[in-house]
């Protein structure tokens, strides 16, 4: 059994994972990060400036991807549709498609960026809970209704619209024109099981704009992680596959590799997914039957599979949208339902840089394909029916890259669960929607990164904020876990 001064044990490798591990080695702990499954060295989702700053991230390297234009959608008549980072570069681009959308894309890059800078704010601090008591709690939400009030009447109505209301009910409202509402209403549904005409999928979108500039309705790529990796002060352990969380007397007491080696420490923190780390990992009997009911019917459906494409050359684009009208992603999203694989997914191509041998890399979202398939199971053909149909849209829209593909590679929801822990396939762990988000993510049990076993934190993505902020759910485990020390709720020795 391992033995370790103020041992900590840090389960996964994620972003949010390595960002709790360097905070907390910052407090003087002796971390451990048990990695099981390897992740991708590109990250997707804005870097907090805090986290940046307190984990000195620039001067070790950090590299934020802000390619302009930051969108390209294929028109019906040929050629492309570019939004660039400069909003009156994309006023000129849509003029040519449609002079009224040109005219308010100014005013509705505004008003969503003022809403967007209420939700960062929010990302930025642990939830506010409103049943809570204390004059921490109460001053929190305070903040949070005044941040809500200086939107003015108008502001505050459009934010309290979006949270509930679909985003194809939103686009209407602002334009005319399908390619510019196809590619922004992908955004509010990308891995989640909905369509463009769900509920809830306007505040997908407007947490896609959180952290970008007006403008800008796509999260950053990063190597956060490639940075957080070589950073000092933990230990970071390759191939480690946890099975079970050790628990005495209703507290942690540390982990059990697959291999038998103990780890003992009075305080684990798991970016596994909650309903792997709470039903898998614990064993049975730790949580109340009702809680862990409730965890069990957390939803995670993933609905989105991936291409890997390497070619010979640069593609001649940087994100290109495949989504041509909102109708479009509501008939791709009716397949999803039933369960089948749409025959005409929406999908998102972005180039990934270039591989060892210095050719161009094209990761492909794919969606919408289920997880559980109504007509049997994910197989070999229907991958490979899968990859003929991104390789044929794509040969549509692009001509030149049909020649181009020298390797392909497909990776279905199952596919994702095995690599990568993802439960279903779900990269974040749970699906970000009203009901899943801010003081009820993924449980209002769980919002502040707590279990009910004492020194067992939540640290991954199906915590708040959720995924496209970029270590937020790691830094805020963190901080929960030194006030909880702080305070004499934890063991530290």
């Amino acid at each position: 059994m391992a033995v370790l001064p103020n041992p900590a044990v840090v389960i996964g490798a994620g972003v949010n994972d390595l960002v709790a591990a360097h905070y907390l080695a910052r407090a003087g702990y002796s971390v451990i990060v048990l990695e099981e499954y390897p992740s991708a060295d590109t990250d997707i989702g804005w870097v907090p400036a805090k986290i940046v700053r307190d984990l000195g991230l620039e001067a070790h390297g950090l590299m934020v991807d802000h390619p302009d234009p930051w969108v390209a959608a294929p028109l019906p008549d040929g050629g492309r549709l570019e939004l660039a980072r400069d909003v009156p570069r994309s006023a000129a681009a849509l003029a040519r498609v449609s002079p009224r959308d040109a005219s308010k894309w100014p005013e509705f890059c505004a008003r969503m960026a003022q809403l967007a800078d209420v939700l960062a704010a929010l990302y930025a601090e642990p939830p506010p809970d409103p049943l809570a008591r204390g004059a921490e709690e109460w001053m929190r939400l305070a903040k949070t209704a005044l941040r809500t009030r200086w939107l003015g009447r108008r502001g505050m109505t459009d934010l309290f619209r979006l949270l509930a209301m679909p985003c194809a009910d939103w686009l209407d409202d602002w334009f005319e024109n399908d390619t510019l509402k196809g590619l922004l209403a992908a955004a509010g549904v990308a891995h989640i099981q909905q369509g463009p005409r769900s509920g809830g999928t306007a505040f997908r979108l407007l947490h896609q704009h959180a952290g970008s500039p007006p403008g800008v309705f796509r999260p950053p790529r990063s190597n956060l992680r490639r940075v957080l990796a070589g950073l000092p002060g933990i230990h970071v352990r390759h191939g480690a596959a946890v099975a079970r969380i050790v628990v005495r007397g209703g507290c942690a007491a540390g982990v059990v590799l697959a291999d038998g080696e103990e780890i003992a420490t009075p305080l684990v923190v798991s970016g596994a997914d909650p309903r792997r780390t709470l039903l898998t990992l614990l064993e049975p009997g730790s949580l109340d039957p009702e809680f862990a009911r409730a965890v069990g019917n957390i939803r995670a459906r993933g609905v989105a599979a991936r291409v890997n494409l390497t070619l010979e050359h640069e593609p001649g684009f940087s994100t290109l949208v495949v989504a041509p009208s909102l109708d479009y992603l509501e008939r791709a999203y009716d397949a999803v339902k039933y369960r089948r694989v749409s025959p005409q997914p929406y999908f998102e191509a972005c180039h990934d840089g270039t591989d060892a041998a210095g050719r161009q890399r094209l990761a492909v979202h794919v969606q919408y394909a289920p997880y559980a398939l109504a007509d049997g199971k994910w197989d070999a053909a229907r991958s490979a029916a899968l990859t003929d149909t991104v390789v044929d849209t794509l040969a549509q829209h692009v001509p030149a890259l049909a020649g181009v593909i020298v390797e392909r590679n497909v990776f279905t929801p199952p596919d994702l669960e095995r690599l990568h822990g993802w439960p279903e396939g779900q990269p974040h762990h749970a699906e970000l929607a009203p009901d899943q988000a801010f003081w009820m993510r993924p449980l209002p049990e769980l919002a502040r990164n707590r279990t009910p076993i004492r020194g067992l934190y939540l640290c991954g993505p199906a915590m708040h904020p959720g995924a496209g902020v970029a270590g937020a759910s790691g830094a805020h485990a963190a901080r929960a876990i030194l006030r909880d020390r702080e305070g004499g709720k934890l063991a530290h020795s």
